[in-house]
């Protein structure tokens, strides 16, 4: 089901109805709610499973060797795939209120499962305790989040190599600035 919402989503965003996802799923409304309580909440999955997708393509094209050049390309091309997904793009179309509100957000479930991926990715930099051994490595993953989004929430910068390009390059420098104490560390 929920792939199926994630079919839907990448063309109409949030503007999937609950109507259309029984349809397409060959189930009922009543199924869908009583399951489900709102069509947000499928929303809602759809997206955390995105984004879950999202960290996992950037793995597979450019995945980090627990260093700070290689968590600063990981999470780069992380920032580059939501960019260029048709989810985003559908979602910026959509619903560009909740769009808007997602660059100022600072909790909820996508936060979340954004922070724990960054958290597993800084893990290395700390080797006895990672994220939770160290208490300023582990105040970087809100702070990482926070620079990411401007980037990753551009869709309209798609396509175009300059502006792409431009966006990657800033947030990479400042991933290296916030990361500089534990890159020192690793020499």
């Amino acid at each position: 089901m929920i792939s199926t919402v994630r079919a839907l989503m990448r063309t109409d965003g949030l503007d999937v109805s609950l109507t259309s996802i029984a349809r397409r799923c060959g189930t009922t409304r009543t199924f869908l709610y009583a399951n489900w309580k709102t069509v947000s909440a499928l929303h809602l999955r759809a997206l955390q499973t995105e984004l879950a997708q999202a960290f996992d393509t950037a793995h597979r094209a450019c995945p980090s060797d627990g260093t700070v050049p290689g968590i600063t390309g990981h999470l780069t091309e992380v920032v580059r795939v939501v960019r260029r997904h048709p989810t985003t793009a559908a979602v910026a179309r959509s619903s560009p209120e909740a769009f808007c509100a997602a660059y100022t957000a600072t909790e909820g479930p996508l936060m979340r499962v954004a922070v724990e991926r960054i958290d597993d990715l800084l893990h290395p930099l700390c080797p006895h305790g990672g994220v939770w051994g160290d208490p300023e490595l582990g105040s970087r993953s809100w702070k990482i989040l926070w620079i990411a989004r401007p980037a990753a929430l551009c869709p309209a910068a798609a396509g175009d190599r300059l502006r792409e390009d431009t966006l990657d390059n800033a947030f990479a420098e400042l991933l290296r600035d916030l990361l500089a104490p534990w890159a020192a560390a690793a020499r």
